[in-house]
């Protein structure tokens, strides 16, 4: 079978291969294989290969933080789960053509839920779910303020916090990006720069803001808490500016902000088995009834140098894709696929 690895953390167009990798074995009682149908290339995955992600393991090392797939066989002792089902999986290492592992880690989708948009949503739909949810309470007619208000995280909290009635105000960098959100029906949206606060104030006539999220850190984390209300929170998700956090003292001692951070494993290894997949069922839902992330093309597995150079080019567009088993065995719309 095809295999993704990094050979060495560095330039992924040097250090990431698609290999043949021996074939899997059948399931052991408590395990689930499957065809993984198709990956997403995301931010963190590049970040991985370059040696810069959290996670740092030995060499040679199977990237990929989410995938979906359908089963082909479980274990004996696997009872909720059948041949044919469709699945994502709770771990890592799934730039591959098959996966297998613990039943306990398998979410099972509806089989009528589009494959590609699957592909996309243990990661980035539960974070901005929970953002909304679990980092304060938030009630209808609330303001939050995000920055990378563009990225998938952003546009999907946009989109939570509209059925909720929260208000937003959405910060990007660049200008041309803002005609793309307002589209979406934003509040509020503008460019950052080092007047934010008091262009926050005028645009939201001095609301109250209770949360402020944060993907960029360096010193964009101190213009986010700027705005924030006195007692409020601001929660960082993210490092996209690849700094460390530059922040006032006087956002903590004088203003009494609280700030967090969120990790996605850390929040759902809080949760019951159960309950976080009640989270994924409601997500299935939302996607077929249609919420979705845009897809710019889909490459083939032994393409994912290719792809990586892609995603890395254009990470304000739509998401690029890997199907491992070839692009016919997934739903597309609009999208462009390299064999």
């Amino acid at each position: 079978m095809k295999t993704v690895v990094v050979a060495q953390y560095g330039d992924p167009q040097r250090y990431v291969h698609c290999i043949e990798a021996p074939d899997i074995a059948r399931p052991g009682e408590d395990e689930v294989l499957f065809d993984v149908l198709a990956f997403p290339i995301n931010p963190a995955d590049i970040s991985f290969c370059w040696g810069r992600y959290r996670l740092k393991p030995e060499l040679p090392a199977v990237p990929g933080a989410e995938c979906v797939g359908e089963v082909v066989a479980v274990g004996s002792s696997v009872r909720h789960i059948s041949v044919g089902d469709l699945v994502i999986n709770l771990d890592r290492e799934n730039w591959t053509q098959r996966r297998l592992v613990k039943a306990n880690r398998i979410i099972v989708l509806p089989r009528e839920i589009d494959i590609a948009q699957a592909a996309m949503m243990r990661i980035n739909p539960p974070t901005a779910h929970l953002l909304l949810s679990e980092v304060v309470k938030l009630d209808r007619g609330d303001w939050i303020i995000q920055n990378a208000a563009n990225s998938a995280v952003g546009r999907m909290i946009i989109t939570f916090a509209k059925e909720r009635g929260i208000n937003t105000v959405n910060v990007v960098r660049r200008d041309e990006v803002r005609e793309q959100l307002l589209g979406l029906g934003v509040n509020v949206c503008l460019t950052d720069s080092e007047d934010l606060a008091s262009s926050v104030k005028e645009l939201t006539n001095n609301a109250s803001i209770a949360l402020g999220i944060d993907a960029v850190a360096g010193s964009a984390t101190n213009r986010i808490a700027s705005c924030v209300a006195d007692g409020g929170a601001v929660c960082i998700y993210g490092s996209v500016s690849r700094e460390s956090i530059v922040l006032s003292p006087a956002q903590l001692v004088y203003r009494g902000l609280t700030f967090t951070g969120f990790l996605l494993g850390r929040f759902l290894d809080r949760k019951r088995e159960d309950d976080v997949a009640a989270i994924y069922q409601e997500l299935s839902r939302r996607i077929m009834h249609g919420l979705r992330v845009d897809i710019e093309r889909v490459y083939s597995i032994e393409n994912i140098n290719e792809a990586l150079a892609h995603a890395d080019r254009v990470r304000d567009g739509g998401k690029i894709l890997v199907a491992p088993h070839g692009v016919e065995r997934i739903n597309l719309a609009g999208a462009t696929s390299v064999p």
